[in-house]
């Protein structure tokens, strides 16, 4: 099937979904975000506005020498020309021309308003500049596509305008016209029954572009593709200025496993979920855990009723298998868990508790008023599996033994405004056969206790040099109480291979953060021992 022909999957991330609030890559960062796109196996990748701005062009100039795309055709996005000019000599058209770029996507308005307010000109030079410019980039050898801005609702204020400006560039020589949702305000049915009139009264080749504003941005997508378009343009993670896009991977997952329709090469869609994630830590946008298909929440399981079942069949709560799209099923260990819920996340973690139902019934007991004070164990396994252990060995995992711990917090008198404070931690603790005082200083009372921990057990347990907390999250549970509120700290530790989430809970901040960072260097010499 040759998906660039008979059906496109188009992804604007790096030029429409660059315009999202906060959001701004360099040419490094959409150089990198290409190759992952390629990777998903997307047809066409838009890669900016080339001569309208010069991170853009310095882009394709790049994109040119440093990208070896194996599915993807890199494609420039511009406007048609200046109204009164000759697309030979307006200038953002030579960019486009000169870009190197195969295809080039033009946008047009498409809505009577729009021409003689915005561009500020005539319907019929509206019309004169889609037709000029098409035919000029297309006698250029380039592939043109066409996103007809703002075209829905152009079309529900003159249909018969909305719709000359598709033929006009159709008959010039663009492949494909994109309707635009710009506004983002269509409902599905909607969407359809425009579709459905655009092919029977032109017979061009439709795409779609819907933005998210009613939170219908895939669901509009998918009924226009129902109702004959066969080219569908949208974002990785949903990106876009205001709500965003549609979610180009929701589209194509909706498509190849609801619908049956083969739209990326075969296999790719397995890559989906790392994609995704990948993406993600490129923008530097943290990936909603809730997002359909892979979040790290999608196929993620809490009440003790699903897992009951899950434990007698997998499908019985959930709508496809993870796998189909890279991303993986979990347990959520929390007081809303049942046995089976115990169970099940037991033999995830290597401990086989079948033939143990009173051992089951404690944990579950146990877990039950832990979370009643304030833990939770869905976000740390590393806790839970401790805690496992503890019941299932009979003692929790211990290498050292904590006699106190202190930690102070000062300025220096007189020191300028602005100066930070400086923390500095005290931990006395036998490890091994020796009695060890250790002192350690930080940016702050987590980051000095942090130190002076793995300081105190380096010798006994050189291990822990790879350590590292690369995350700290602290929540503050019961907030009426003010400033003795429980606290409660996760903590993400890391070897430099893998990573792993602690809790701890406590009156204070500090408190909590303790408890948090014994289970982390506990769990990371328990796996290092283990192995």
């Amino acid at each position: 099937m040759d998906l660039q022909g008979s059906f496109h999957v188009y992804d604007t991330t790096l030029r429409d979904g660059a315009q999202q609030e906060g959001l701004n890559l360099s040419v490094a960062d959409k150089l990198n975000i290409a190759r992952h796109l390629d990777g998903l196996g997307v047809g066409f990748i838009e890669g900016g506005w080339p001569g309208a701005n010069p991170k853009d062009t310095e882009f394709f100039r790049r994109a040119a020498l440093e990208l070896d795309l194996k599915h993807a055709r890199l494609t420039a996005f511009g406007a048609t020309r200046k109204a009164g000019l000759l697309a030979a000599d307006d200038p953002q058209v030579a960019g486009l021309r000169d870009s190197g770029a195969s295809v080039v996507t033009l946008v047009a308005k498409s809505h009577v308003g729009h021409v003689e307010k915005a561009l500020r000109t005539t319907l019929a030079e509206n019309l004169a500049m889609i037709r000029d410019t098409v035919s000029h980039l297309r006698g250029e050898g380039q592939q043109v596509f066409l996103d007809a801005e703002h075209f829905f609702d152009g079309y529900r204020t003159d249909r018969a305008y909305a719709l000359e400006v598709l033929r006009t560039a159709y008959d010039a020589g663009a492949e494909v016209i994109a309707l635009c949702d710009t506004n983002g305000g269509m409902l599905p049915g909607w969407v359809a029954d425009v579709v459905h009139d655009v092919i029977d009264s032109t017979g061009v080749r439709i795409g779609i572009h819907c933005h998210n504003d009613t939170g219908l941005a895939v669901a509009n997508t998918l009924a226009a593709v129902d109702a004959g378009a066969t080219h569908v343009q949208g974002c990785v993670n949903g990106y876009g200025e205001r709500t965003g896009n549609a979610d180009l991977v929701n589209v194509v997952a909706n498509l190849e496993l609801k619908l049956d329709r083969q739209v990326l090469p075969q296999g790719l869609l397995r890559e989906a979920t790392r994609i995704a994630h990948a993406v993600a830590e490129v923008t530097n946008v943290p990936p909603s855990a809730r997002q359909p298909y892979v979040g790290t929440s999608a196929f993620a399981h809490k009440a003790g009723l699903h897992a009951s079942a899950i434990k007698v069949d997998p499908d019985l709560y959930q709508h496809m298998d993870p796998a189909d799209v890279g991303n993986g099923m979990r347990l959520l260990v929390s007081d809303m868990a049942g046995r089976a819920t115990i169970e099940l996340k037991g033999k995830e973690l290597g401990f086989d508790l079948s033939d143990a139902p009173e051992l089951v019934t404690t944990i579950t007991n146990r877990v039950k008023e832990l979370e009643s004070q304030g833990y939770t164990f869905e976000a740390a396994d590393a806790s839970f599996e401790l805690l496992l252990a503890e019941e299932v060995e009979g003692a929790r995992p211990s290498y050292f033994e904590i006699e106190s711990w202190r930690v102070i917090t000062e300025t220096v008198k007189g020191a300028q405004a602005g100066t930070e404070a400086l923390s500095e931690a005290t931990v006395k603790l036998r490890a091994g056969d020796a009695r060890v005082v250790s002192t350690g200083e930080g940016n702050g009372p987590v980051n000095a206790l942090d130190h002076a921990l793995r300081q105190a057990i380096g010798q006994a347990y050189p291990e822990v040099a790879r350590f590292e907390l690369i995350d700290y999250k602290v929540r503050i549970l019961d907030q009426g109480h003010g400033t003795d509120a429980i606290t409660r700290v996760l903590i993400e530790t890391s070897d430099g291979v893998t990573s792993w989430v602690t809790v701890g809970v406590g009156h204070n901040v500090i408190e909590a953060s303790w408890g948090a960072l014994i289970d982390g260097v506990t769990f990371g010499l328990r796996r290092h021992h283990a192995g």
